[in-house]
C-alpha cells in the first residue's frame, strides 16, 4: 500500500498531466474554432469532463498531502498561500494554483447567472493557473527535475506552446 506521500505525488502528478490536456483542449477549442476531426461540441464536453477529473485528482493530491506526514501542513495552508513552515514557496505556488482553480471552477458552476464575460474573464485565470501548478511541481517534488518526470514537465510545456502557436496562427 502506497504511503500518503506517494498517493500525494502520483495524484499530483496526474493532476497536472490533466491539466496541461485541459488547458490544451481550452487553448484548442473556442467560439471559431475546433479540433481537426471532432465536433465542437465534442470538444467542449471533453473539456468539460478532463476539467472534472483534473479537480477530483487534485483533490486526492491535497487530502493525502494532509494526511501524510509533512510538517506545517494544515487545512490553512491549503487555501492561504506561503504560509506553510516547509517548502514555503514551492507550496504557496501550489496553493496559488488551487486558488485559481477553485475561481474557474465556481465560476463555471454559476456561469448562466454571473454572464459569459464575467465568467471568461475569470477563465483566463487557467493561463496562470497552468504555469503556476507545473512550477509548484517541480519544485516541490525532488523527482520532478531529473528522468522521466521531467521529460513529463517538458513535454507539457512543449505541448502547450504547440497548442498556443496553433491558436496564433489560426487566429492570424
Amino acid at each position: 500500500m502506497p504511503t500518503p506521500g506517494t498517493a500525494s505525488a502520483a495524484a499530483g502528478l496526474i493532476a497536472m498531466v490533466l491539466l496541461t490536456a485541459v488547458v490544451v483542449l481550452g487553448i484548442m477549442v473556442n467560439r471559431r474554432a475546433r479540433l481537426p476531426a471532432m465536433a465542437r461540441y465534442a470538444g467542449r464536453g471533453l473539456h468539460r469532463h478532463l476539467s472534472l477529473l483534473t479537480v477530483g485528482f487534485l483533490a486526492v493530491h491535497i487530502l493525502t498531502a494532509l494526511a501524510g506526514p509533512f510538517g506545517g501542513l494544515g487545512w490553512d495552508a491549503v487555501v492561504v498561500p506561503f504560509i506553510s513552515e516547509s517548502q514555503r514557496l514551492w507550496l504557496g505556488l501550489g496553493t496559488v494554483a488551487f486558488d485559481l482553480l477553485a475561481a474557474i471552477v465556481v465560476t463555471s458552476l454559476l456561469r448562466r447567472r454571473i454572464g459569459r464575460r464575467y465568467w471568461r474573464a475569470v477563465h483566463w485565470l487557467a493561463y496562470v493557473c497552468w504555469p503556476v501548478a507545473l512550477a509548484h511541481s517541480i519544485g516541490s517534488g525532488s523527482g520532478m527535475r531529473s528522468g522521466r518526470l521531467l521529460d513529463v514537465a517538458v513535454g507539457s510545456v512543449v505541448v502547450v506552446v504547440i497548442a498556443a502557436g496553433w491558436r496564433l496562427a489560426s487566429v492570424l
